[in-house]
């Protein structure tokens, strides 16, 4: 979301759920071969349509108590159920009799009051949301041919080319008149112009030249020109594939793309399949180079790709793919929905990208924003057709006044197949696994989560501040994702706490793979403004395991939000200024540094191993990235006669310093190492995917928190000046276990106090509650974790691929 945003929504759950606090939000800133498509494709889907809307109903909920966490901690004696779905869940696919793909039909939506019986007290409003998901399923099935073809919308709207010709369809039912303009028939408006039918869809044929050649040549630029309520407007198509800056100009250009079969770029590599866990690189190509420019799909490719395999993440999330006119958005004010960002280099660049990461094993998800769209007139959908009504609410309902931005109206039919078929889009024709989809709070409620104080009361979740068509929506792109691609991953990012968000669609969820785990950031910056004297063991904790049952998360200490410019990483927390001067290793360490090195390393290692079912790290925040991100911008004239100064577009700040943590003289660099341990620790053991997960010791004084996960016991000492000899912890399992992680290793900036060699052998007897024990040692602000030896298993460290300057371009420091 654009930087400098911020939802001023919290959270605090009682019992049973995450804790979420202020959410950090980014918002800145006559065809003979093809058969016509129209806007809806019989009058009867009127009428059905229209009883479905006429269905909505207010609903009252009641407050009711919240529901069980995942994790069993001794102290609240909360069970984890075995067999409770923590391992990868995968989709079944429903094959026709003619081998084409279908979306399974719908379930009955009622399992989701096992999962939560507190949800039974609104089962009038989702009993209601379902059947409003149930019909909009059958008259998709009754007038579209089902669910598989309606998301396939992109080959009828656009432009589609056949044999004889090609087709252009636009629906923009405001408009009076329309025509096809371009550098193919040098933009005269009088030349090509479409034919409306009644459902508001223009359309065009143009058969091919005498010689066979299409009629409109491929990069050639395009646009719609629509004699409007508001006048006469060009617009560039919504369906368009492509878009380039127009020279010399501000605007943007839609180019007709459809290149020759020799310049189309052919996948070799098979998708991966979905693993148990995943460890998630989240990255923006364009400012990820080392140098102050923006860097292309091809160096992000060769480049950074086999950075992210190294590192020891199995999947990149990008953002930033949708086109966007204006940069600093960050991406999250797309233009055109379909094309991808021209900035970086050619749709056949993105999907040579995409198709190496699948060589390396990495799966690709992109970051797509289907909750609003940029407010400009002249690139984008606002206004397309000259009224503000259509893709969007009309009036204040359809304006986002934080983002500044247009808001979707999902209770239209064609509002409905773009945003699926745009889904589909991306992942059938450039083969990416999946989405983390932006926005979801803001979709989900008609306040958009802005100055609400989310409490877990279920009230606050269901009842008339829904937009009940939003969460519909959401059932229905989940349901289209994981029936035709099911090993495809979603994730929803949602602060609110929405329960059954990451149940499935068949049994009356809103049907993600994952919710991001947002509170946990949140916590560690609450935490950072504090000293680590003051932190409190069991609040930690509880932060990091109060998410809902059978739900699964994913969890960060950090993303792309803590980088922007005005806000802090955790390093910059931590460190500060002394960043600057003191991590060369020939220099001096400091108080300052020794503290921000130790807690970096805990902080990210106890949110992995704690606080969800996936990891996310954003690209740079990994070995402790010094430089915030500032987008090139002039100065700005803001209507109060107040002028924001700019950083004379400079790409300086844009950039993510990669041959810092490779330099093996600085401090940056044992951060790194040691976040490819963490990385390579949960590759061998798959901790987070592990059903086993007990906490055994949050104790105040010792400022120590233990816990166990899979075969792998976690030991943190937060104290600032205390080492623990002879400390024992307990465990499940008996016999020996070895250090595999320690976060005090030299390699990793520490001051190797413990012994990687040493062999620890359990007593009987309960401690702690569990039936087994060992001694460790435990020095002061540092983590370890020991492993049972079944296999003589080494410690991570000497496992791994070595990152240093030595695997890469040498770059200037």
């Amino acid at each position: 979301m654009p930087p400098a945003m911020r939802l001023s929504s919290s959270s605090l759950y009682t019992s049973g759920f995450f804790h979420s606090n202020n959410d950090r939000r980014r918002r800145n800133n006559n065809n003979n071969n093809n058969n016509a498509a129209s806007s809806i494709s019989c009058s009867s889907i009127n009428n059905d349509w229209k009883n479905i809307k006429s269905s909505h109903s207010s609903t009252t909920s009641l407050t009711v108590a919240a529901a069980t966490t995942s994790v069993k901690d001794k102290d609240t004696n909360i069970l984890t159920k075995e067999g409770d779905g923590k391992s990868s869940t995968l989709h079944s696919i429903s094959i026709t009799e003619d081998g084409k793909r279908s979306v399974p039909p719908p379930g009955n939506g009622q399992k989701i009051y096992e999962i939560d019986p507190n949800l039974t007290g609104f089962r009038n409003h989702l009993d209601y949301r379902y059947g409003q998901y149930k019909r909009i399923r059958e008259a998709i099935d009754k007038h579209e041919g089902g669910l598989e073809a309606f998301s396939r919308g992109y080959q009828k709207f656009g432009f589609s080319r056949s044999a004889t010709g090609i087709t252009y369809r636009e629906w923009a039912p405001g408009a009076k008149s329309a025509a096809l303009i371009g550098e193919f028939n040098n933009w005269n408006s009088e030349v090509d112009v479409m034919t409306q039918n009644q459902y508001g869809v223009w359309e065009i044929f143009l058969p091919n030249k005498a010689d066979g050649s299409p009629a409109i040549p491929h990069g050639s630029s395009v646009k719609i020109r629509m004699d409007t309520p508001s006048g006469t407007k060009d617009s560039i198509p919504a369906w368009i594939k492509f878009s380039v800056p127009t020279p010399g100009a501000a605007s943007y250009d839609g180019l007709y793309y459809d290149p020759p079969e020799e310049e189309k770029y052919v996948f070799k590599h098979s998708q991966p399949k979905r693993p148990k866990s995943l460890r998630i690189y989240e990255s923006h190509v364009g400012m990820s180079s080392t140098e102050p420019v923006i860097n292309t799909y091809a160096n992000f490719r060769d480049e950074v790709l086999p950075r992210i395999k190294k590192l020891g993440y199995n999947a990149v999330q990008i953002m930033a793919i949708q086109e966007h006119s204006y940069y600093a958005s960050f991406g999250y004010h797309v233009t055109n929905f379909f094309a991808p960002s021209s900035r970086c280099g050619s749709p056949e660049d993105l999907k040579s990208l995409i198709d190496k990461a699948h060589e390396l094993g990495l799966l690709v998800l992109m970051d797509v924003v289907h909750s609003h769209s940029s407010n400009n007139t002249l690139d984008g959908l606002n206004m397309f057709d000259g009224s503000d009504g259509h893709y969007f609410h009309s009036g204040a309902r359809g304006y986002h006044w934080m983002w500044d931005s247009r808001l979707f109206n999902y209770g239209s039919w064609e509002v409905l197949r773009f945003l699926l078929s745009n889904a589909r889009w991306w992942l059938d024709e450039y083969k990416f696994d999946g989405f983390r989809f932006d926005g979801v709070t803001s979709m989900m409620y008609t306040h958009h989560g802005l100055q609400v104080e989310f409490s877990g009361n279920y009230d606050e979740y269901f009842g008339m501040a829904t937009d009940v068509d939003a969460v519909v929506y959401l059932m229905l792109v989940n349901d289209m994702i994981h029936g035709l691609y099911p090993e495809a991953v979603t994730i929803g990012e949602d602060v609110s706490g929405m329960p059954a968000l990451c149940v499935p669609v068949q049994d009356g969820g809103i049907g993600f793979d994952y919710r991001l785990h947002m509170a946990v950031a949140d916590k560690w910056i609450e935490l950072l403004k504090t000293q680590d004297e003051d932190w409190k063991m069991g609040d930690i904790v509880h932060s990091l395991t109060n998410r809902r049952w059978l739900e699964k998360c994913v969890v960060y200490a950090e993303s792309h939000d803590q980088a922007l410019v005005g806000d802090k990483t955790i390093a910059f927390w931590l460190m500060d200024k002394d960043m600057y001067d003191c991590m060369a290793l020939d220099k001096p360490s400091t108080s300052v540094i020794d503290r921000g090195i130790a807690l970096h390393k805990m902080i990210r290692l106890v949110t992995m191993g704690l606080g969800g079912d996936a990891y996310l790290n954003f690209m740079g925040n990994e070995f402790g990235h010094p430089e915030w991100i500032d987008f090139p911008r002039g100065d700005q004239d803001l209507p109060s006669g107040k002028r924001v100064l700019g950083n004379n577009h400079s790409y300086d700040k844009c950039r993510r310093r990669f041959d810092l943590g490779d330099a093996e003289y600085l401090r940056y660099h044992g951060l790194q190492e040691f976040d490819q341990a963490m990385q390579h620790l949960e590759q061998r053991y798959s901790f987070m995917s592990s059903e086993h997960q007990y906490i055994s010791r949050k104790d105040e004084g010792d400022k120590m928190i233990v816990f166990e996960r899979g075969n792998l016991v976690f030991v943190f000492n937060f104290h600032w000046s205390k080492s623990f000899t002879s400390y024992r912890v307990g465990c499940l399992k008996s016999g020996k276990y070895k250090v595999v992680l320690d976060s005090d290793d030299q390699l990793f900036g520490g001051f190797s106090r413990v012994d990687p060699s040493a062999e620890f052998f359990t007593s009987d007897g309960w401690y702690d509650d569990r039936p087994h024990s060992f001694l460790v040692y435990a020095p002061s602000r540092t983590a370890l974790v020991y492993a049972l030896v079944e296999d003589e298993n080494q410690p991570i460290k000497s496992c791994i691929p070595k990152m240093s300057l030595l695997d890469n371009k040498q770059k200037k420091i």
